[in-house]
């Protein structure tokens, strides 16, 4: 089993971009708690971050027949990308879109996300755990069905 972890823009930034919102962990320390957990589950990890949403939008399209789930964190694409939610509907995986800050508690404009309606669930609120809740929900998702 393959599970494809996405990033969005700024995520790259995380142990020191606002932390009182989104923590002091950096997205290498959460990629390696990731991998870790993903040895114990016997599951195959390819995690990968951009600020280019082209890019995410590729490497959704390259994932058709490559992977059995994707966790997303679209980050602010979340809130404004069409392109992403008709990727995530063309290439007919389960996705689960994470989020580490609860973004029904944040600013009105964060409320909305264009690409939930196309995901299978969401996972927010939880720091660098929403990653580990998407790893697992992905496991449950392509093992139950």
């Amino acid at each position: 089993m393959k599970v494809l972890f996405l990033n969005g823009p700024n995520l790259n930034l995380l142990g020191t971009r606002q932390p009182e919102i989104y923590g002091k962990t950096t997205l290498l320390d959460i990629e390696r708690m990731v991998r870790q957990r993903a040895v114990d589950l016997k599951v195959e990890i390819d995690f990968r971050q951009t600020n280019d949403e082209g890019e995410l939008v590729d490497w959704i399209q390259g994932s058709k027949g490559t992977v059995n789930a994707i966790v997303l964190n679209a980050a602010a694409y979340t809130h404004t990308s069409v392109a992403l939610r008709d990727a995530i509907t063309a290439v007919e995986l389960p996705v689960i879109e994470i989020h580490l800050s609860n973004i029904h508690a944040r600013e009105p404009f964060r409320h909305r996300s264009l690409i939930s309606g196309v995901c299978r669930g969401q996972i927010a609120g939880f720091g660098a755990q929403s990653y580990l809740l998407g790893l697992l929900a992905a496991v449950n998702l392509t093992t139950s069905s």
